[in-house]
């Protein structure tokens, strides 16, 4: 899903057009304030943002976006922008900023990049909220997993015995939804 949040519905208009016409599903905001209630900041899409609106600014918008911890890739899409106001936003993690009018190969180019940091930042999102789900313990017991201590020496380090060790690690890779030692430790570190 594209979001094309701006202002002007006529804009909003000819971009949804040239973007369903490029086989995308898009769905517009005239409104920031009614975009952040109201869109699905916790998947994976994009977000075009136009950066002169009235209320929450494309600027401002896109720090309330990061405040939220949105995993809608951002892209500026906008008539009124300069070098330092780009810098300062891909900076920030927008993947691109482009000036309208805007050719359509480089809005494309854009819209992939942003489809794959979309993906990644909901990957990451998705294991953060995986490990907080794991006790105080179980998550203790990850970390000297992925350090490399065996389950005889968790267990001495963590003063508990070898049977609650194992029953530990065994929730840890339930929990985190690891198939292998070797993804469980491409995950904590990831994290």
């Amino acid at each position: 899903m594209i979001h094309l949040v701006d202002d002007d519905e006529a804009v909003t208009h000819a971009c949804r057009y040239l973007l369903e016409s490029l086989g995308h599903r898009v769905q517009c905001w005239n409104h920031s304030e009614q975009f952040l209630q109201d869109a699905s900041l916790a998947a994976t899409g994009i977000a075009l943002l136009d950066m002169r609106m009235p209320g929450l600014d494309g600027h401002a918008l896109f720090q309330a976006m990061r405040k939220a911890n949105s995993t809608l890739a951002v892209i500026f899409l906008t008539g009124h922008g300069d070098v330092p106001m780009a810098v300062k936003e891909i900076q920030s993690g927008a993947v691109d900023f482009l000036q309208k009018p805007v050719a359509i190969t480089a809005l494309k180019e854009a819209i992939i990049r942003g489809y794959a940091h979309s993906a990644a930042l909901a990957k990451s999102h998705d294991l953060k909220l995986r490990f907080a789900r794991l006790t105080p313990k179980e998550q203790e017991v990850a970390h000297c997993v992925v350090a490399g201590l065996m389950n005889k020496d968790i267990a001495a380090k963590m003063n508990i015995a070898l049977r609650t060790v194992e029953v530990h690690r065994s929730r840890v890779m339930e929990k985190m939804d690891a198939k292998s030692m070797a993804e469980l430790v491409m995950q904590v570190n990831d994290l």
